[in-house]
């Protein structure tokens, strides 16, 4: 008899815990929906194996030969040829610039080389600082060199073709190149949200928000009042990881680091303006920090940061396009790596302001619902 009216008592409290499972919406969408959203990203959405490479081409042969060449790296599946230009300038200049990843320079001398057998030279210039792009462009580039070669031989006509690849920025493909300027960027995301998210939340739990909807600070004083220390706080904590990144991890920052913080107060804004957002919606810290993991989750799969943007499916491609990080990220690469300047980088920093005014609207819009 005990134990029955144990078990009852105990059913008692796991059915009372159960519906208030069932209303907490915000606990079933992150126990049920973000690992289906995780396991679709890793499974579906995630190829590390890169084709449809930006490429840019400067034949300066123009060919019959040269241009059977450019049409083998394309039939590759792994080189898309965005662009033909002119000058060695324009080559390098593109993958500077983010706009290009692999750049392809067929010499001069190149049909003149076949014909009297000798060997002709194919130059690859490859972006370093994208790490499983550099790797897949330099194996795949040989391998079109080599089988183009045997394609003469079997043809009867003078070999070979040699690829010579050259990895710019990062030519050792150190990880650490790679991997801690998108780091960088995601921590100061994450710091940025999660805090401003918490520390509004914080105040509706204590009961301190409605008395400062009383005052006569004005709503968008209140916002603007909120985000001005987290702002000061991530530039703080972004200074302090480059700093590590320079000097404890070696590396190096081929750009000019002003250029690189004038595009991270937008990027930052944005960031700020999404912690406002959820913490609008949200109930308790609990369920803000949710949200905010929620939201990161996209950002370490869909930017760039781990898997190369080419490596996706078409589909998902335009999703990376609308997430701030994946603008931060390459702007972030841009000027550590590859030493791009604002002339290369204003897009980044035009598109990263229309997001953060577009957050932080949305933002001001529900604060000043929850006014009124």
């Amino acid at each position: 008899m005990p134990a029955a009216t144990s078990l009852r008592r105990t059913a008692s409290v796991a059915r009372k815990e159960f519906l208030h499972m069932l209303r907490d919406r915000g606990t079933l969408f992150f126990a049920l929906a973000v690992p289906v959203v995780e396991l679709f990203m890793l499974g579906y959405a995630i190829d590390t194996n890169v084709r449809h490479i930006r490429t840019v081409a400067y034949d300066a042969c123009r060919t019959q030969e040269s241009r059977a060449l450019l049409a083998a790296f394309e039939n590759s599946d792994h080189f898309d040829v965005v662009e033909l230009v002119y000058r060695d300038d324009d080559l390098s200049g593109r993958i500077v610039a983010g706009t290009a990843h692999v750049g392809l320079k067929i010499p001069e001398d190149y049909s003149r080389r076949l014909a009297a057998g000798q060997t002709a030279e194919v130059l690859i210039l490859v972006d370093g600082s994208e790490s499983a792009v550099a790797s897949t462009a330099v194996n795949v580039g040989g391998a079109v060199a080599v089988r183009e070669s045997l394609a003469r031989v079997l043809a009867d006509r003078p070999p070979p073709v040699e690829a010579r690849p050259r990895v710019l920025f990062n030519p050792d493909t150190r990880t650490a190149n790679f991997f801690i300027p998108g780091l960088m960027v995601l921590l100061c995301q994450m710091t940025g949200s999660m805090l401003t998210a918490a520390a509004l939340v914080r105040e509706k739990e204590q009961g301190t928000l409605e008395q400062l909807y009383m005052t006569p600070v004005r709503p968008g004083e209140l916002m603007v009042g909120k985000v001005a220390p987290y702002l000061a706080l991530c530039f703080a904590q972004f200074l302090t990881i480059a700093a590590l990144m320079r000097v404890v991890f070696g590396v190096p920052v081929a750009g000019n680091a002003l250029t690189l913080l004038a595009i991270n107060l937008p990027f930052v804004l944005a960031a700020l303006g999404i912690g406002l957002m959820i913490s609008a919606r949200a109930a308790t810290r609990e369920e803000a920090s949710q949200k905010v993991i929620g939201s990161v989750l996209p950002c370490v799969f869909l930017t760039g940061y781990i898997f190369p943007v080419e490596g996706m499916p078409a589909v998902l491609r335009p999703v990376s396009q609308v997430i701030p990080t994946t603008w931060m990220i390459d702007a972030a690469r841009g000027v550590i790596l590859r030493g791009a300047g604002w002339a290369e980088l204003w897009p980044n920093a035009l598109v990263l302001s229309g997001m953060a005014v577009v957050f932080l609207a949305l933002a001001a819009v529900q604060f000043k619902k929850r006014v009124t």
